[in-house]
């Protein structure tokens, strides 16, 4: 069984106002709505877990849910006070096996594809972890507490975390119970199974699926989403 894990239960200061950033209109449409319909019309996923604040249920259900059209049953989620939390919150409600496929998602993510996700399906299925990654293209400074650079890394080895990251159900529960076991907080679902010892596979992704955290980041997204339409075909 393949397993959809789409995490959106953050508080969303960074972008300011009332409305949470998973529930902002992109192009007339939620955030969260235009990942999920990804997700869902990939016809990839037997699970598809979504997870949200608790106070916000209802209000996605209305909001997000019953706008993307299919008939594929979509589980809405209780999150917890962080992203690990929440994404443990998910890991446990999954009806799948520990051999199992899931990929893990963040909301706020919309450009996503339908082929990113087979991809990483794909390579789980064959190295039992990944991760969606871009190279670095900047050149990137190591700085000091003052503030001045202690060194220049070598760019060629950089890889720009994004999601989906991809492990076999089993693994990546371990890695979060132990996680909460040891009080740790990662930065991203890949660092908990990387403490284990387990090697996480790279999949490159691609650099349109941004992450939409600060207010400037939804010019971007409409830039985007504009091309992209642009660039469907006619007819």
């Amino acid at each position: 069984m393949n397993s959809a894990i789409i995490v959106a239960a953050g508080q969303g200061f960074r972008m300011g106002g009332s409305v949470r950033k998973p529930y902002l209109s992109l192009g007339g449409v939620p955030i969260l709505g235009r990942t999920l319909a990804v997700f869902a019309h990939s016809g990839l996923f037997e699970e598809i877990i979504l997870v949200v604040a608790a106070a916000d249920k209802e209000h996605c259900r209305r909001q997000v849910v019953e706008g993307v059209q299919t008939k594929q049953a979509i589980r809405l989620i209780a999150g917890g006070r962080e992203r690990q939390a929440s994404v443990f919150n998910g890991l446990e409600a999954s009806c799948g096996q520990d051999d199992d496929v899931v990929l893990i998602h963040d909301g706020v993510r919309p450009f996503v594809s339908a082929d990113d996700l087979a991809r990483c399906l794909e390579t789980v299925k064959r190295h039992d972890t990944c991760i969606a990654a871009i190279p670095a293209s900047d050149t990137l400074k190591a700085v000091d507490p003052d503030g001045c650079i202690s060194r220049t890394l070598p760019r060629e080895t950089i890889w720009q975390a994004q999601t989906p990251q991809g492990f076999r159900l089993g693994l990546i529960r371990e890695a979060h119970r132990r996680a909460r076991e040891d009080a740790f907080v990662g930065t991203d679902d890949a660092q908990l199974v990387e403490r284990l010892g387990h090697t996480v596979r790279i999949v490159p992704g691609s650099r349109v699926n941004i992450k939409i955290t600060t207010p400037e980041d939804l010019p971007l997204a409409e830039a985007i989403l504009r091309h992209a339409r642009n660039a469907s075909p006619k007819g």
